[in-house]
């Protein structure tokens, strides 16, 4: 054999195992491909129920948001009228009832104007802010006097 024709067969060989790889390469491809198709065949067989039921579902809420709103505006409305009516009741009793209260404090206060003229079980105490009042300046006197006395003894 020469040189040449040793070199033709191991071409013949080696396009014969490129060919071989390239088969077994395209049969992969082509099962791949199968697979894919029949995915993609499955999803779309379940997709379009699933897409029924989101907008059967999208429909239903937006029936339900029409009636939130119809509610929100009727809440508005009574809102409106409780504000009114509140309005009118403060503008038609507010007046005499404050009169009535006004009365009846100036009623208490000539009655307890009144009974401070007896003499009472317990002294009446009137908080100044700002000054001293003369029953505590007493009880601050003795006790600085006290306080004097004690130093006094220790000394």
């Amino acid at each position: 054999m020469s040189g040449g024709e040793v070199a033709g067969i191991l071409v013949a060989v080696f396009w014969a195992i490129l060919v071989s790889f390239l088969a077994v390469a395209l049969a992969r491809l082509a099962q791949t491909l199968r697979a894919t198709t029949k995915l993609v065949a499955d999803v779309t067989e379940q997709a379009v129920p699933l897409l029924n039921d989101a907008s059967a579902a999208v429909r239903s809420a937006q029936t339900q948001i029409d009636r939130v709103d119809a509610i929100a505006s009727d809440v508005q409305e009574v809102t409106s009228n409780a504000s009114a009516l509140s309005t009118t009741v403060a503008s038609t009793f507010g007046g005499p009832l404050v009169k009535v209260a006004a009365f009846g404090y100036g009623v208490r206060r000539a009655l307890t104007g009144r009974r401070e003229d007896r003499p009472s079980a317990e002294p009446r105490r009137e908080v100044i802010v700002g000054r001293t009042v003369p029953s505590a300046r007493r009880v601050r006197r003795a006790q600085r006097a006290a306080d004097r006395a004690h130093r006094e003894k220790g000394n």
